[in-house]
């Protein structure tokens, strides 16, 4: 029993030791906290609780508003398209000729490519077959303008005297009319029109010489025509592969199947407007020569050929042969011509057009006057007769280049969808195979024997 109590001593001795040193420990820890590294601690805090804390100042561009931003982006894409536009005219400009030349060649390939193909398919070989539709095209077109030149030499005596006789009634007219114009008001726009010529006589004379200038440009420009013609015509298909290979890789699908509905859309712009022309020619034709007007047929080749030139070149046509009809028969006359032209125009542009050209080429008619403003005031007449096609194909270009961009995506969000699903039946199908059901009594059982070979 003595035992006991010097033990329990020595226990208590000990608790009273640890005791004593967690004392110590706890009033160092509090003199460090209340040291004097821990007043100026303190009065930091103090003086952030006065502070007013200034919040960091946004990104710019995210504290310009959404529309701002929107149109900023726009903004600087237009300019680049539109400087890039002006390069491109101004390069155009530079080889107006060169273009022209080739466009040309454009419409009269897409013209005679049909006769070339019928040939094929008869069993002549392409060499003989381009050069043959060549050369009765272009004989064709030359006879056009020969026999045109000859019907206006052959008639400018007696036009010219039948425009004086016409100049005078008209005179006659005038002085009878209601309009209440005199003779010294007639003889005072005469005399004005001759000054105006004399006071321009250097201009009209250097204009003459610029005359020589433009045959030649013009004979270049036909050579230029034939030959551009005769190459689309025998060797277009690989033209057209080589030109391929200027696109990306990556557009190039859309561009190859782009072109030949272009084509399509070309030659049947073209065709349908030599059909239409040739029916308005005709049916116009017969009908100022019934009414006597003088010149009938070159004034129906006129008609012709300015048909190529939609809505204004039928106006300016029309109004050409109303004018030779006042001048030479009179104002009944010219009013007979001008119903033949506005009924043979209105059927025309309600039932040829829309019968013969059909939806592929069908352009609003406001981009057809205004196509044809632009292409006037950038190549004078030459842009005019290639504007509206132009228009066409490229309204057909983008239609198909928007389907097929819409068709790639529907596709390839099909392709992600059936991937997607496809790897699900895969995982439903794989995991019995990997877990083989279990027995009652909880091991797998053995896989079904395989029958026999015979069975």
């Amino acid at each position: 029993m003595s035992r006991v109590p010097r033990w329990l001593g020595r226990l208590g001795a000990g608790l009273t030791e640890m005791g004593e040193r967690l004392d110590e420990r706890r009033a160092e820890v509090e003199k460090e906290h209340t040291g004097p590294g821990a007043e100026p601690a303190a009065e930091a805090a103090q003086v952030l609780d006065h502070v007013t804390v200034v919040p960091a100042r946004p990104d710019p561009a995210q504290a310009v508003p959404w529309g701002v931003r929107v149109a900023a982006e726009a903004g600087w894409r237009l300019l680049v398209l539109a400087g890039t536009v002006w390069v491109l005219m101004r390069v155009i400009s530079a080889v107006q000729l060169v273009v022209l030349a080739f466009v040309a060649a454009l419409l009269i390939t897409a013209l005679l490519q049909p006769t070339v193909a019928r040939l094929r398919r008869y069993g002549l070989p392409r060499g003989p077959a381009t050069a043959l539709t060549a050369i009765l095209g272009f004989v064709i077109m030359a006879l056009i303008g020969w026999f045109v030149t000859w019907q206006v030499m052959e008639n400018i005596d007696n036009l010219s005297n039948q425009i004086q006789d016409g100049i005078d009634e008209l005179r006659k007219w005038l002085l009878n009319s209601p309009f209440h114009v005199t003779d010294k008001q007639i003889n005072q726009i005469a005399k004005s029109l001759r000054d105006a010529i004399g006071a321009n006589t250097d201009q009209i004379t250097s204009t003459g010489l610029e005359g020589v200038t433009v045959i030649v440009e013009a004979m270049t420009g036909i050579l230029l025509t034939v030959f551009s013609t005769l190459f689309l015509l025998y060797d277009g298909r690989r033209i057209w592969e080589w030109t391929l290979k200027l696109v990306p890789a990556a557009a190039r699908p859309g561009v190859a199947g782009a072109g030949p509905r272009a084509w399509r859309t070309l030659t049947a712009y073209v065709r349908g407007t030599v059909i239409v022309a040739l029916i308005d020619a005709i049916f116009i034709g017969l009908g100022i020569y019934f009414l006597n007007v003088p010149m009938a047929v070159p004034l129906a080749v006129f008609i012709f050929l300015f048909a190529f030139i939609p809505l204004v070149g039928a106006v300016v046509s029309g109004a050409l042969a109303v004018v030779v009809a006042l001048v030479t028969q009179g104002v009944f006359t010219a009013v007979m011509v001008l119903v033949v032209v506005l009924a043979v125009q209105q059927i025309e542009g309600h039932v040829l057009q829309p019968f013969i050209l059909g939806r592929a080429v069908r352009v609003h008619p406001l981009a057809v006057v205004l196509s044809v403003a632009a292409g006037g005031m950038i190549a004078g007449i030459g842009g005019a007769v290639v504007a509206v096609p132009l228009v066409a194909v490229t309204n057909t270009v983008v239609g198909y280049l928007r389907g097929y961009a819409q068709e790639a995506a529907a596709r390839q969000a099909r392709q992600t969808q059936g991937g997607a699903t496809a790897l699900g039946t895969v995982t439903v199908e794989r995991t019995p195979a990997q877990t083989p059901p279990a027995t009652p009594s909880g091991t797998p059982s053995d896989p079904p024997p395989e029958p026999e070979p015979g069975r």
